[in-house]
């Protein structure tokens, strides 16, 4: 397969106010932080991933997994269904005081039924919620996500800051 052109947007929110649309969570499913062990963060990565060429962390043995998963500024909230996970967001605290969404998604299980807006309102209202309170939320996006992510991201409040293209390799 040839290269293929990629739009990455970058997206940010400078205040916990510009939060519109809000949505819950729905009954029967729970978002909570949990310490991630390898094993559940590969689950949740591939799960949510596949579909849209996440490549970054695939590589990664389990001790640079845990290394990364143990810093105070890393921190992993799973959406459930029962006890099945269902989706994910990873906050990453960067040194400028900016809380950055790294990332953020549901497995194809719960693609279709409202828990996209519900989680992403979950994300930002953690993300905000930390201490000392951000300077602002990012995260971005690209050409290769879900179809409904950048209008999921719009419509709960995220301005577009700025946009790059690149071209990357589909081949497994």
């Amino acid at each position: 397969m040839a290269p293929v052109a990629v739009v990455r947007t970058y997206l940010e929110m400078d205040s916990p106010g510009r939060l519109t649309g809000r949505a819950p969570i729905p009954p029967g499913y729970v978002v909570r932080r949990e310490p991630c062990e390898p094993g559940l963060y590969r689950e949740l990565y591939e799960g949510v991933g596949a579909d849209y060429h996440w490549r970054d962390r695939r590589t990664w043995t389990d001790e640079q997994l845990r290394s990364h998963l143990v810093k105070p500024s890393i921190a992993v909230w799973v959406l459930r269904e029962g006890s099945a996970p269902r989706g994910f967001f990873e906050l990453a605290r960067h040194d400028d005081g900016s809380v950055e969404i790294a990332y953020f998604g549901l497995k194809p299980s719960g693609i279709g039924k409202g828990l996209g807006r519900a989680l992403l309102t979950s994300a930002i209202d953690e993300a905000w919620s930390l201490k000392p309170v951000p300077s602002r939320v990012w995260l971005h996006t690209c050409t290769l996500d879900h179809p409904a992510a950048m209008a999921n991201y719009l419509a709960r409040g995220f301005q577009v800051t700025r946009t790059e293209r690149y071209t990357v390799d589909l081949r497994p």
